[in-house]
Order: C-alpha cells, then sequence, then structure tokens
C-alpha cells in the first residue's frame, strides 16, 4: 500500500515526507483494518514535520491523525464494527493504565503511531467512532481534532449557555468548528481576522459580529467596546504568544479562556493581576476522548450539522495542502482525498 512518511525533519512538506510503499498491516484480535478514504489536516501536522512537537519523534512515522474510511477486517475479538461500516479515527488510541492527564501516557496518531495519510490503517476497536449517517467521508474526516477541540472547549466542563457571548480568533478548522456549535447553543459570536473575505464568509456562517484585526490591532478594546465595557464570556484562543494578554483584558469578570493553540508561539508575557482581579479561568485542552467524541456526533447528527471543508486535495498533491495549511489560506478545513472507493 502507499503512505506518507516524515522521512527526516525539514521547514518544507517536500523536505520531510515522501510515499513509500508499506504492507497492508493485518488486524489483531482487538483491532480493526479500514480503507481510508479521507484525511484532514491541524496545525499540529506542521509542527510534526518540523520536528517542533515532539523533538524524540521516531522518523518514518505515517502522519495525521484525522481520517474516514470504511471498515475493511475485524479481529476475531471486535464487536463493535463489521465490514462496510464508515468510521473516524480518534485522536488518542491509547491510554496507559491509570490514565490521567499526563501527556506522556497518551498514544496519538500520526505522531507516536503510524497516522492516516495511508491507503490502509490498522487500529484498537477502542480508537474509531461511527461517523454520523448524513456527513460525506470528507465531512467526517475533519472532526476527529479540530471538532472534537471546538466541542470540548464549549460543550464540556462547564459548557456555555444561550446568551452567552464566545469569542473566536481565526477562521481556521477548530475556530469555524467554534463558530457552529456557539450558535448551536444560542450563543453570541465575534470572530477576529485579519482577512476581510474571511470575516464576510464567517458572517454567511452565522457569526453575530466580526472584527478585522488588521484594521483594528488592539481589538481587545473593541470588543469591551462591544460588549459595554464588560467583556466576553468565554475566548476561544488558538492564537497564544502575544494574544493571551489580549484575551485577559476582554474577558469579563467570572469568564474564562479555553487556550488551544499557540500559532504565534509558545511563550506569553503576562501580568497575572487580570485572572486574580477578574477571577478569569484560564483552561488547557488537547482535543477530547472518545466518549466526548460520541457525544459530539450525537449533536452533529441531531442538529444536521455541516462541517465546512475548504478545499480537497488528492493523494497525490498532498504536499500541497501542508503549503495551503502553513500559509493561513483556508476557511475552515483543508482535506486529501486518499481513495475513490
Amino acid at each position: 500500500m502507499k503512505a506518507y512518511v516524515i522521512d527526516r525533519f525539514g521547514q518544507d512538506p517536500g523536505q520531510a515526507l515522501r510515499v513509500t510503499e508499506k504492507n497492508i498491516p493485518p488486524p489483531g484480535p482487538e483491532e480493526v483494518r479500514v480503507r481510508m478514504r479521507y484525511a484532514s489536516l491541524n496545525f499540529r501536522d506542521l509542527r510534526i514535520f518540523r520536528g517542533q512537537y515532539r523533538p524524540a519523534l521516531p522518523l518514518q512515522v505515517v502522519p495525521l491523525s484525522d481520517g474516514c474510511g470504511i471498515v475493511e477486517a475485524t479481529g476475531e475479538h471486535v464487536r463493535h464494527f463489521h465490514p462496510g461500516d464508515r468510521v473516524a479515527t480518534t485522536f488518542f488510541q491509547e491510554v496507559s493504565s491509570g490514565g490521567g492527564p499526563d501527556s506522556s501516557s497518551r498514544v496519538t496518531l500520526g505522531c507516536e503511531r503510524d497516522g492516516v495519510l495511508s491507503e490502509w490503517v490498522t487500529v484498537p476497536q477502542s480508537g474509531l467512532v461511527p461517523v454520523p449517517a448524513h456527513l460525506s467521508d470528507s465531512e467526517a474526516s475533519t472532526l476527529t481534532c479540530a471538532g472534537l477541540t471546538a466541542w470540548n472547549a464549549l460543550m464540556e466542563g462547564d459548557p456555555v449557555r444561550p446568551g452567552e457571548t464566545v469569542l473566536i480568533q481565526g477562521t481556521g478548522g477548530v475556530s469555524i468548528f467554534a463558530l457552529q456549535f456557539a450558535r448551536l447553543s444560542g450563543c453570541r459570536t465575534i470572530v477576529l481576522s485579519r482577512h476581510e473575505e474571511k470575516l464576510e464568509r464567517a458572517r454567511k456562517l452565522g457569526a453575530s459580529e466580526t472584527i478585522n484585526t488588521r484594521a483594528c490591532p488592539e481589538w481587545e478594546k473593541e470588543v469591551l467596546k462591544r460588549t459595554g465595557g464588560q467583556g466576553v464570556d468565554r475566548v476561544i484562543e488558538v492564537t497564544g504568544g502575544e494574544s493571551l494578554p489580549r484575551s485577559l483584558e476582554a474577558t469579563r469578570t467570572g469568564g474564562q479562556i479555553q487556550v488551544i493553540g499557540v500559532l504565534s508561539g509558545v511563550e506569553s508575557r503576562v501580568s497575572l493581576l487580570p485572572v486574580l482581579m477578574k477571577e478569569i479561568r484560564l483552561r488547557g485542552l488537547l482535543v477530547g476522548d472518545r466518549p466526548m467524541f460520541l457525544r459530539m456526533n450525537r449533536a452533529v447528527e441531531a442538529n444536521r450539522l455541516i462541517p465546512v471543508v475548504d478545499r480537497i486535495f488528492s493523494f497525490e498533491d498532498a504536499l500541497d495542502a501542508y503549503r495551503v495549511l502553513d500559509r493561513g489560506a483556508a476557511f475552515g478545513k483543508l482535506v486529501i482525498r486518499i481513495s475513490d472507493s
């Protein structure tokens, strides 16, 4: 079978990734072999092939965690899936005994374990979920990381409530899912972007308000103005770096910031004063677990939600998909077609 592997670390995907031939993996007793149909990209995938995510990552790993495919064969002890089932992969494939939040105990696709940019994958049955019936395979391939991260940020732990205001940074995969889930919850949404054409698309998708951060670089002041000086109830923080102090300023007393991404950097100089004086909660999160994925899928199906796929690339043009993602040119998700049947 054909698969992409990370051959070496490099700044450009053409330096780091190559197509190779691998044996089709047979399923073990508790495993499922899946014929992959589509895979989708996340910003994490850029950091992985550059050696910035896990510097000790073994080379020759197959990249990407998010994908949808068709069950082709199952091990003798598999009870939840059957040949012909449409499934999506889960981000976390294994957790060591005892579980817990320690990320060193987690095994993820496309990093510690071979990912889905491959014609076939074999994973434990616990590493798959059924996909909502109304979604196409390309749409279903976007749920694993971006969809579940947005769901976790808004609907798990302390869920948003109707009428609350959610500030959403950017228009990438997580951000657009957050916009969709916030709308389903009856929230007011404010979307930030440097690109007016993307803000226009966000408004068409239902964003209550938008702010062009190129025209308004001190966007936190505009957020306060639009919320009567109170600030927002929740921030979807995907930027990190210099953005975090502005997010603290834009958050109301008792509000919360969901720290999801570090697009502008992993380090930030912030004053703890607004955290203390405004009792702001900062919550870091990393995707979500399988039960959470199943809850999200039930909501997606009940509301007939359709993920936003910006464009689809062929398997042969997968490196172009990486480059488009790196330029920040996508609105929603970038998807790679692996097979047609």
